[in-house]
């Protein structure tokens, strides 16, 4: 249930809870099983505790208290609301988007009324099986998982070690180059990014921080970091705004609940897109290069705030057959509503590049059918969308992985390849340093200045 938005770092989920009514409320109370997301959920006497489940396993994971109608809250602060409606319902974490349903069973599976078998093996199986269920890439990224199976289980023994269990399921994994699959022993994590391309870190983001101020901001005006720094705007000489943004999340510390971040992101945009700078803006560069990801929600509410009109921003399914990687949840639409007050609405280059991950590419794929003139500028982005799952496992350890689709309109997905540029530049590479260049920003500027965001 834990749902993790940004790359290999869990981010608190959390809302305020809903306000009382005093109409008859439906109860929460009873077992649940997800459609998809292979989880079942135990509702009673005010306490939530989820079951993840596979066909050789039911371990227990996040646990919750109520705080309110429908809405219960963990132990790190996330916040979680339920609706029922008779014998089905819906759940949802405020920094997340789109609804998981529920569906009223009589009672737990038989696996988790007894108890979990212990041992190497047994961690190697639910670790297999939680793939093996829930994985919708394997196909596309040419991964046989079954094969892997017949090749690592025989190495697996009873008296196999936790560190090589961990280098046996590094190893398995490893050809995925899922940024978004991980296996994680205590503070040892390990995952691979797509080749050729750079986990966003703090350092990075401060080298390159240090290099667009020192070449693209040179002369701009305004200069500003927002949100614990995550948050950079300046107005560039020829009547541009310049909007950096390298994450949806840690805008007011680690932890924080989800309402804080997202009335820290609301004091930015308020600044940066007041009445008078939406009026007078001629274009603006969105760069969002290095951004590590985090909450879908966050990104959602900045494309609010550039139109005017409503629109589908992208749809979201998950693998729900665990015998069937080509069945889905129904896609869910999410929308984007035009924010209250002012909004900017003009022309747009967005800047990626490899190191644009998940959420990061979740708000890019928002802006793809985004009315008014829209132009992505320097390399594809990570190829990382659904929020992740985590799998406990039998021997303490844990499993990262995703199971969600972001679909646009046709039905396409840019899981593995990334969301691609309209106009390919360089983005940050070593001879753009050494060279003191910034090709893609200097692209966007000169075609907004010149074609006001048209491509040409």
């Amino acid at each position: 249930m834990r749902i993790v938005t940004a790359t290999v770092v869990a981010l608190a989920l959390a809302g305020q809870a809903a306000p009382a009514d005093t109409a008859p409320q439906p109860t929460t109370d009873g077992i649940w099983r997800m459609d998809g997301y292979g989880t079942v959920l135990s509702i009673r006497n005010g306490a939530l505790q989820e079951y993840q489940t596979t066909a050789v396993s039911c371990l227990k994971g996040d646990s919750a208290q109520r705080t309110g109608p429908g809405t219960y809250t963990t132990p790190d602060g996330a916040v979680l609301t339920v609706h029922i409606r008779g014998d089905r319902g819906s759940m949802r974490a405020d920094s997340s988007v789109g609804d998981r349903n529920l569906r009223r069973i009589t009672e737990l599976p038989d696996a988790c009324t007894r108890p979990a078998p212990q041992g190497p093996l047994a961690a190697f199986d639910v670790f297999w099986q939680s793939f093996e269920e829930n994985y919708p890439f394997f196909s596309a990224k040419g991964i046989d998982w079954r094969a892997l199976r017949d090749q690592y289980r025989p190495q697996v023994h009873a008296k196999t070690t936790k560190d090589e269990l961990y280098a046996v399921f590094s190893e398995m994994v490893g050809p995925l180059h899922d940024a978004h699959v991980a296996v994680q022993d205590g503070d040892r994590v390990f995952a691979l990014v797509r080749p050729g391309t750079e986990l966003p870190s703090r350092e990075l983001d401060t080298k390159v921080k240090k290099s667009i101020v020192a070449h693209g901001l040179k002369d701009a005006r305004n200069l500003r970091d927002f949100a614990n720094g995550r948050i950079t705007y300046a107005d560039l000489p020829g009547g541009q705004g310049y909007l950096r943004i390298s994450g949806f999340g840690g805008y007011t510390g680690d932890g924080a609940p989800y309402a804080a971040q997202l009335a820290e992101l609301d004091r930015a945009l308020d600044t940066v897109l007041d009445q008078e700078r939406t009026q007078r803006l001629k274009g603006l560069i969105l760069d969002l290069r290095i951004n590590g990801g985090g909450s879908d929600a966050l990104g959602i509410h900045i494309a609010e705030r550039l139109t005017d009109t409503p629109y589908i921003a992208y749809s979201k399914r998950a693998r729900n057959d665990p015998a069937d990687p080509t069945r889905h949840t129904r896609p869910q639409p999410v929308h984007v509503t035009p924010a209250q007050g002012p909004r900017y609405t003009g022309p747009v280059a967005v800047l990626t590049g490899g190191s644009t991950f998940s959420a990061g590419e979740s708000f890019t794929q928002a802006l793809l059918d985004r009315p008014g003139r829209t132009v992505r500028i320097g390399q594809p982005t990570q190829g990382v969308f659904s929020d992740v799952m985590r799998r406990e496992l039998p021997n303490g350890m844990s499993a990262w992985l995703p199971n969600e689709e972001f679909l646009t309109r046709s039905g396409r997905t840019f899981d593995g390849t990334g969301i691609p540029p309209h106009l390919i530049e360089p983005v940050f590479t070593k001879e753009e340093f050494d060279k003191n260049r910034d090709s893609a920003f200097d692209r966007a500027l000169n075609m907004l200045r010149k074609h006001g965001g048209t491509v040409s």
